[in-house]
């Protein structure tokens, strides 16, 4: 399970996307992010579609492993589909008892899911492509601004990259509970899967102790190395902004007014 997920993990390849100013990719995926919330009709989403799988090629991380990474969604991504398959009021297309399926309702079900799935593989390039430290030191950078105003702006930082690293992390933890349940007999895929839901409860007890554990370790490594509140702190490698950043935010901001555009003409 942990090797599932894509939010968290890092993956080493010589990509585009690796050598990129983390400060970039943050920005870019952000206002990317935006921008596909104004998505309507099928070419934008099209659009939306090619700029996401450009981005996944030119990452050069396997795509089975975002393949993989959406399996543990798929209930999600199903409830979202049926919730607007059935509650969005239409042209009805087939009926049972007070239960209705609208044309208007199809069609929205696959835009969220669309959407949703676009995202997130979105979202994953940012930890799928950058290192933790990188990504703390690009926060503070880009969060500097609020120090003036007596914001903790490291403390922030640290915190959002200390729990993105900690999904995995837990997923792990999740992974080898499991283990052991299974070992002493008690296999839950065996169960029903409403039982299921129920019996995960238990095992729900092991895994907080364990990861307040691990909190409570990494808290004292933290104080070890004497990182305090880690203001005035230096890092070895200075971010610098190159000629690809500046390439790749112009291709950005190109594919935003496009959809801008799509969005305002309603094409």
């Amino acid at each position: 399970m942990a090797n599932t997920v894509l939010i968290g993990q890092y993956r080493e390849t010589n990509s585009v996307f690796h050598r990129l100013d983390p400060r970039t990719k943050i920005l870019c995926i952000i206002v990317l992010m935006l921008s596909f919330l104004m998505l309507e009709t099928f070419i934008s989403y099209a659009i939306a579609t090619i700029v996401v799988m450009g981005i996944l090629l030119l990452s050069k991380i396997p795509l089975h492993v975002f393949v993989k990474g959406l399996k543990p969604l798929l209930l999600i991504l199903i409830f979202t589909f049926l919730y607007q398959l059935v509650f969005t009021e239409g042209k009805v297309i087939w009926s049972y008892s007070f239960i209705e399926l609208t044309v208007e309702g199809l069609q929205n079900g696959i835009r969220f899911v669309w959407r949703i799935v676009l995202l997130i593989l979105l979202a994953s390039m940012l930890t799928l492509t950058t290192k933790p430290l990188s990504l703390a030191d690009a926060l503070v950078k880009l969060l500097s601004p609020l120090s003036k105003i007596n914001v903790p702006v490291e403390q922030f930082s640290l915190m959002i990259v200390i729990a993105i690293r900690f999904i995995p992390t837990i997923l792990q933890e999740l992974d080898r509970i499991l283990l052991a349940q299974k070992a002493r007999g008690y296999d839950l895929s065996s169960i029903p899967l409403l039982k299921r839901i129920f019996a995960y409860i238990p095992i729900l007890i092991p895994l907080i102790f364990t990861i307040v554990q691990r909190a409570e370790q990494l808290t004292y490594a933290i104080d070890a190395r004497a990182y305090g509140n880690g203001r005035g702190r230096t890092s070895y490698k200075q971010l610098k902004f190159q000629y690809i950043d500046y390439h790749v935010a112009f291709i950005v901001i190109i594919v935003v007014v496009i959809l801008l555009i799509i969005k305002i003409w309603g094409i």
